[in-house]
């Protein structure tokens, strides 16, 4: 497993990292014990980040990593939870709010500290909320070493551009903005390295439209988006390649992004996708699929508030 340092903290986080969502049962109903083993099963093949939310599972995936990192030491990972979005349409960055639910976590994950506190998806609010409250109130909980770093993480690019000139945080999470059918995430890079944030890149396979199984039904990407990125993942199969695993390793691969997550509760499944970092590319194969992605790479979808969902430049995002 390769590291690399995420931005100026002192974290050498993986490039392959593990999102505790699954074990929230957020996809799909899953097994508890096979979640735990799956963390074990994480650690042991080099990964050493892990990512939750009291979101996830209303706080089932915190509680279920919990257990499994009772038996790990702690200086074996780096453990990072958010705060400020609770439900579908439960939101609150009140600074007593960030408090309470931090200790809420630590409690559920039987820890004393979190490395990586996070603001969740803060483009559902205002922006003075996020610069004025809720921020500081991350910096006081650093103050107080209940968490080691500050970030921010949300869908919207253009977010993080708005945002990040007015606050201070150490790292930020993107999602679905650095695979096979999106690299716009590399526009934001200049501005993240100017100001010496660490970025975290989220789902690989765009939850879920890279793969054979076609896009969720929740999917909030378009019917041509599907569509396609079904059809690539076709391609592969009738290459006797598995789409998931060119995926992980073009998001891996890149130097300037230190760490990407994905998310599973299948132990073997985990294994697996530590396994294909290590493995060369085909080269071939990835410049076929991002020829056949070609007429939708970019095009994303709304999240959250208008002023939000614009593009790097400043206009109307693409969402067709």
């Amino acid at each position: 497993m390769k590291y690399r340092q995420l931005g100026k903290t002192d974290m050498d986080v993986s490039v392959l990292s593990f999102g505790a969502s699954s074990l929230g049962s957020v996809f799909r109903q899953t097994d508890d014990g096979a979640g735990i083993r799956t963390v074990h099963e994480a650690v042991d093949a080099g990964i050493n980040y892990i990512d939750v939310s009291p979101y996830y599972g209303a706080t089932k995936a915190e509680a279920v990593l919990g257990k499994a990192i009772r038996d790990i030491p702690r200086d074996k990972f780096y453990l990072s939870t958010k705060a400020g979005r609770y439900g579908i349409d439960t939101f609150d960055f009140s600074a007593q709010r960030i408090m309470s639910s931090l200790e809420e976590s630590l409690t559920r994950m039987h820890t004393d500290y979190v490395d990586i506190l996070y603001l969740h998806d803060v483009e559902f609010v205002p922006a003075n909320i996020i610069i004025e409250e809720a921020v500081p109130a991350l910096h006081k909980l650093k103050e107080q070493g209940k968490i080691r770093y500050a970030g921010i993480c949300g869908l919207p690019l253009s977010m993080f551009e708005q945002l990040l000139p007015h606050i201070e945080v150490d790292a930020i999470i993107s999602y679905c903005h650095y695979s096979l059918n999106d690299h716009s995430l590399l526009g934001l890079l200049p501005l993240l390295a100017s100001r010496g944030v660490g970025l975290v890149n989220a789902s690989p396979l765009s939850m879920g439209l890279l793969g054979t199984r076609g896009a969720p039904e929740w999917h909030p990407a378009s019917a041509d988006v599907k569509e396609l990125c079904s059809k690539a993942a076709a391609y592969c199969a009738s290459k006797g390649e598995d789409i998931a695993r060119l995926a992980v390793q073009y998001s891996t691969a890149n130097e300037r992004i230190p760490t990407t997550l994905v998310s599973t509760a299948n132990p073997a499944n985990i294994v697996k996708n530590a396994r294909w970092t290590e493995e060369p590319i085909d080269e071939e194969l990835l410049q076929e699929v991002l020829q056949l992605l070609a007429p939708i790479q970019n095009v994303t979808w709304e999240s959250g508030r208008p002023e939000y969902n614009r593009t790097l430049n400043g206009q109307e995002e693409s969402a067709e």
